[in-house]
């Protein structure tokens, strides 16, 4: 089995991952107990985690315990950091890392973010699926998850599924040219 690179994040209707100050209070409107929209069965199909040093500082801030301690994750950095158990604050070029990482046998890849991570991957076309939460508001401002200035990419929709909470989710699959 290939290894994929899934990108798996929420947004506002309007393109936010982040309200200003890197704020993600607006996640909670869709929380509702018992309901993990397909994150528990998607994060079974991941061994590998990258995201960016911004979101696990958030993370670290705002959740008793890193939630991905379990995968090995690597948080894209400029700053080195010792690394921390399955955890390594990673300096280097992110393609070389996503081309090294596919190349290993695994699970899939996860990309939780943040808007930076996601962009350069795009830039680079390393992105093989997307699942995108869209949360029922307008945000307004902040942080945008997608930015200009990326290559066009063609997508296949491989599924839609809504909740009752007004989330809708939308999973789309690269289409190589």
């Amino acid at each position: 089995m290939d290894r994929k690179v899934i990108l798996y994040i929420a947004t506002s209707l309007d393109g936010y991952i982040a309200k200003p100050n890197d704020n993600l209070d607006f996640l909670s409107i869709v929380e509702k107990e018992g309901e993990d929209y397909g994150y528990a069965s998607f994060i079974k199909s991941v061994d590998t985690v990258v995201l960016g040093r911004k979101t696990y500082d958030w993370i670290i801030a705002h959740v008793p315990e890193f939630h991905h301690a379990d995968k090995k994750t690597y948080i894209i950095t400029r700053t080195a950091r010792p690394d921390a158990g399955n955890i390594t604050f990673y300096t280097e070029d992110l393609k070389d890392l996503i081309l090294k990482l596919k190349s290993e046998t695994g699970k899939n890849i996860f990309i939780d973010g943040g808007a930076e991570i996601v962009n350069e991957l795009l830039k680079e076309n390393l992105i093989d699926e997307f699942v995108i939460s869209i949360l029922p508001i307008l945000v307004g401002d902040g942080v945008k998850l997608f930015k200009d200035g990326r290559p066009e990419q063609k997508l296949t929709l491989i599924s839609t599924k809504q909740f009752e909470t007004g989330l809708t989710q939308l999973h789309y699959k690269r289409i190589d040219n």
